[in-house]
């Protein structure tokens, strides 16, 4: 090898060694910016996490376990008594309007349109069983399904009579 080649090499190696070195300090220094500045926690994220990994029940056991299932039960009776559907409105038309129309304006599922025809035989059974039929739900010979409270557990008994008669008066 000639005498240049040796320098180039030379020279070429410190300048790798230092790019080397240079690299290692950037390395080391993201580590420590890294460990000193804190993660930002969003509020909303937290809370996302929180409810994603809650317990989805609870186990209660003997005498103290069985007050504890009855608050708890006591809680969720009161939670969703708190929630009227609709501001507890007894518009028939105004639930019929926002729920029962989907079904009962077009037949989808088999339900009854508000044509004399497909109700003569219901009202025959009396309003009573319409209004059970419409509060527990009911499944007819036909195929016909109307899911419990129109599908919407928040309304209350007295919404869903008030909207089966708003649906009696409406049958043309």
């Amino acid at each position: 090898m000639r005498n240049y080649d040796l320098d180039f090499l030379k020279h070429f190696s410190m300048v790798i060694g230092f790019l080397v070195l240079v690299t290692i300090g950037l390395i080391l220094f993201s580590l420590h910016l890294h460990d000193t500045i804190p993660p930002e926690v969003s509020a909303t994220t937290t809370k996302t996490t929180e409810a994603r990994i809650a317990p989805a029940g609870a186990v209660f056991a003997g005498a103290t376990g069985a007050a504890q299932q009855a608050a708890a039960a006591k809680a969720a009776a009161a939670k969703a008594a708190s929630q009227v559907a609709y501001g507890g409105t007894t518009d028939g038309s105004v639930i019929f309007g926002n729920l029962c129309t989907a079904c009962h304006t077009s037949g989808v599922g088999n339900a009854p349109t508000l044509d004399k025809s497909h109700w003569t035989a219901r009202i025959a059974q009396g309003k009573d069983t319409l209004y059970k039929h419409a509060i527990e739900g009911y499944t007819g010979p036909d195929g016909g399904i109307m899911p419990p409270k129109g599908g919407n557990p928040a309304l209350t008994e007295e919404q869903m009579k008030a909207t089966v008669d708003w649906m009696l008066t409406q049958i043309k």
